[in-house]
């Protein structure tokens, strides 16, 4: 489905929601022509476009506990999620089928922040340098990673400038776009971020200052045009149909199965009228 665009928000663990909906979409052999992620979003669309039903979520429920992976331990040095074990010692567990994703015809995009300029990058599968490096990037959280460069760009998470990318999708032409979120509908942010602790955590990059600060009211404006755009029938939403009260770096593992199977029965309850938007 070439004019298909795919939209997959961030969230960290909360992402886990949205693995729960690929693993639906490859029992049922939905693929897409264009998949964008966000942070944990682009982290899970790898595994969607390699087709390997279960691995995101087997990595980040199983290995949730391995401090290798996560370690709260190192917030000082800004360390806590090392995306460095996804790509290496993950392999191992559970081997990455790059063969597939690479001859894989869906195009992939992932977005991260250029922290020099405060915006979003669009790091795209076989136009960039290293697009395994633009996922880390694109995950990279604020505060607690490291930033990582990518073809000669210092860069965080792609949910500091572009939460929600489904703007880039309508910009780019695609007639059918389908978000899956990982909060419910109606929900909105608070402007909970200390300005002297972005200026001093980020006192190098002005207008990364500034985005980090107008972030979440960004966000609150894309949460407000994808239920208008929704309600007119110009994008399909999958979003969670209860409260999702999970933590970024959720630890108990027993949340995120349970965020993850209402992911699965989310998508299987909306499939129906999923197809009809896409056919109509």
């Amino acid at each position: 489905m070439k004019d298909t665009c795919l939209v997959l928000e961030g969230g960290a663990f909360r992402g886990v929601y949205s693995q729960g909906v690929l693993d639906y979409f490859l029992e049922k052999g939905l693929m897409f022509g264009c998949v964008i992620g966000v942070s944990a979003g682009s982290l899970a669309a790898i595994n969607y476009i390699s087709k390997q039903k279960g691995r995101s979520a087997y990595i980040n429920i199983n290995c949730r506990k391995d401090k290798r992976y996560i370690d709260e331990r190192k917030l000082l040095t800004r360390r806590i999620v090392n995306l460095d074990f996804l790509f290496d010692e993950a392999m191992d567990i559970y081997p990455f089928d790059e063969e597939t994703f690479t001859e894989s015809k869906t195009r992939f995009v992932a977005v991260a922040t250029d922290c020099s300029e405060g915006r979003p990058v669009y790091f795209e599968k076989g136009k960039c340098s290293d697009i395994f490096e633009a996922c880390k990037a694109s995950a990279s959280m604020p505060f607690i990673s490291k930033m990582i460069e990518v073809d000669g760009i210092r860069c965080l998470d792609g949910g500091c400038s572009d939460k929600v990318p489904f703007r880039w999708a309508i910009n780019e032409g695609y007639k059918k776009i389908v978000i899956i979120r990982t909060r419910e509908r109606g929900y909105r942010k608070g402007n909970d971020l200390s300005p002297f602790i972005v200026q001093r955590t980020y006192r190098e990059y002005p207008k990364l200052q500034e985005c980090l600060m107008k972030m979440n009211e960004l966000y609150n404006h894309q949460c407000d045009e994808m239920e208008m755009l929704e309600k007119y029938g110009s994008i399909f939403t999958i979003a969670p149909s209860t409260k999702v009260d999970v933590d970024r770096l959720e630890s108990d593992v027993e949340v995120l199965k349970e965020l993850y199977q209402r992911g699965y029965d989310d998508a299987m309850s909306c499939y129906e009228e999923l197809l009809t938007y896409l056919e109509s």
